[in-house]
């Protein structure tokens, strides 16, 4: 039993890397009730750890091929386990969402290393049980955050969301140092013979500037579109922040052209861009994480300043997503691999698009938790359905030495994804949950009490009403929370549908997946249905060259590497 050690090293750190992305929605009521924070707080306490794995997913992985994949795992670890330890400590918002981000940097660094890692640590047979596994522990991480935080959050405090990081990543940490084998750093090739032998090279460089670049665009994007529907889309705040987005933007594509023409790496060849299965599938992965789960900070939120339920409440209500997600992927993953691509991502975003129209008939004023059932059954549905496949159409849509960077560039997107659809919907939200606040006149100040209600204090709203009035205000937050939500879920339907249609009319099917999949079945590598399904599938090589393509279609890294058959990455499915 000792062979797989490494496997439960690389198991633990997952765990904990994604239980993070959802553990945290049911908290945010407790979080807002204990630092007195404002909606834009909890938006950025969710979007800090996206944003940082979404910036710097790609760059992550040219740092381990400089330093050494097993190097920078156990430094992701230990930087994840500081910054949770940080988190539970925070005496306030603003160091809790620096904490977050500082989360999403380690976050980073542990999701662009572990696939090389079991690439590395397993062969044969034994390869496709790790890669399963592995698959299944992520499935089962985002299925078990909201119930989880429910019950740390209830019977213990918030903090304890965070807290329970430090042993399982001290445990990881210590297994990884003994288990795992230690790596050289990579080098970027000048040349190999027919076998893949280095023939010289200089060690990996780092695209530092394109990195900087584009994470200044995302962030001041995703924060010009949470501060304009506070100060206003005409304000010179918001308007001086989308300018930086804009130049921040003009600087990546001028750094990544001009990195491309010296001959060296980019993050990301913009000239995939061009290609319209490739771009199609960007704008699907971007798409499909917001449109399914971009709504469910503002889900949880009405379920506890609402209808009352307890953290646990929550959670329970929550978990037909990521249930039917997990269920689906791992009953049809491996049979969705012999369709063309287009059909079952596109079918996916359309039956999210169903899900969230579902969602959007069932709530009413008066409406329960069951409301909620069908809609996110349908949207994990449609989750389960496109998500197996994301990565490995991706991959297939560009040239093979450029695999890699594709399966990095879907990570990116998606994460990215999710950030926009919580600063996008907020602003949905708030901004008709006013609308009707101010069209009876009992609340002084609409926008501010649409706030109120979107952070989690609809009570503290209610009593700051005249005594006569209270019961009028009452139902009349009842009514604006159900109506922002419908509002958000209609936005949610129109996101989803534009993905599945942009992929169905764009996406082609391509003859390098179906040759993957018979070279795979020349090989005998074994495909394992739980990690088709949990994760998108993961098939690599025996031989070493393997290693480095894996990496890559995590992080990001599109290096021509001789030789090496493509490999099918994976990416974490999220809630």
């Amino acid at each position: 039993m000792r062979k797989w050690w490494p496997l439960t090293a690389i198991c633990l750190g997952a765990f904990i890397l994604l239980v993070d992305v959802t553990i945290v929605n049911v908290a945010l009521p407790s979080m807002a009730a204990d630092l007195g924070a404002s909606f834009t707080s909890l938006q950025w306490v969710i979007d800090g750890y996206a944003l940082a794995l979404a910036a710097l997913l790609l760059a992550s992985g040219s740092l381990a091929d400089r330093f050494g994949q097993r190097r920078s795992y156990v430094c992701g670890l230990g930087v994840f386990g500081l910054a949770s330890l940080a988190c539970g400590l925070a005496p306030d918002a603003e160091v809790l969402i620096a904490a977050r981000v500082v989360q999403g940097v380690g976050g980073a660094a542990m999701f662009a290393t572990a696939p090389a890692l079991l690439l590395t640590s397993y062969q044969g047979r034994d390869r496709g049980t790790a890669f399963g596994v592995w698959g299944a522990a992520n499935g089962a991480a985002a299925a078990a955050g909201p119930l989880l935080g429910g019950l740390l959050t209830e019977h213990f405090s918030w903090p304890t969301i965070f807290w329970v990081n430090l042993p399982i990543a001290a445990v990881a940490i210590t297994t990884t140092l003994r288990v795992v084998r230690a790596d050289r750093p990579a080098y970027q090739l000048v040349g190999t013979s027919g076998h893949g032998v280095r023939l010289g090279g200089t060690r990996a460089r780092v695209d530092i500037p394109g990195a900087t670049a584009f994470t200044i665009a995302a962030a001041t994007l995703t924060c010009g579109l949470i501060r304009g529907g506070e100060v206003g889309w005409a304000s010179v705040e918001t308007l001086t922040t989308f300018a930086v987005t804009a130049s921040a933007l003009i600087a990546f594509v001028v750094i990544e052209h001009r990195t491309a023409r010296r001959g060296g790496v980019p993050m990301m060849d913009l000239a995939l861009l061009r290609r319209p299965s490739f771009a199609a599938l960007m704008s699907g992965a971007l798409l499909l994480q917001g449109g399914a789960f971009g709504c469910l900070v503002l889900v949880s939120l009405w379920l506890q300043s609402m209808l009352g339920l307890s953290p646990v409440g929550a959670g329970l209500a929550l978990t037909p997503l990521a249930g039917a997600s997990f269920l689906v992927a791992a009953v049809a993953g491996r049979h969705l691999q012999r369709l063309a691509p287009h059909l079952p991502i596109g079918v996916g975003l359309l039956s999210v698009a169903v899900g969230m129209l579902v969602l959007r008939a069932g709530m009413t004023a008066d409406a329960g938790q069951t409301a909620l059932m069908g809609g996110l059954a349908v949207t994990g549905t449609g989750v389960g359905l496109a998500t197996p496949v994301l990565v490995s159409a991706a991959t297939s849509s560009v040239p093979t030495q450029q695999a890699g960077m594709a399966g990095g560039a879907v990570n990116t997107f998606r994460q990215l994804g999710m950030t926009l659809a919580i600063a996008v919907f907020g602003t949905v939200f708030t901004s008709r949950a006013a609308a009707v606040l101010a069209g009876t006149g009992t609340v002084r100040d609409p926008q501010k009490g649409a706030s109120a209600l979107a952070a989690g204090q609809a009570r503290r709203l209610v009593d700051a009403a005249p005594a006569a009035d209270r019961g009028a205000v009452h139902q009349l937050v009842h009514t604006a929370f159900a109506t922002g939500l419908d509002r958000v879920f209609l936005t949610s339907a129109l996101a989803a549908a534009i993905g599945g249609l942009i992929v169905l009319f764009f996406v082609r099917p391509s003859h390098g997946t179906a040759a993957g999949h018979a070279t795979a079945r020349e090989q005998g590598t074994p495909k394992d249905d739980a990690g088709q399904s949990a994760k998108d599938g993961w098939q690599g090589p025996d031989d070493a060259e393997g290693v480095e393509t894996g990496r890559r279609a995590a992080a990001g890294d599109g290096r021509e590497h001789g030789g090496g058959p493509r490999l099918e990455a994976g990416t974490a499915q999220q809630s």
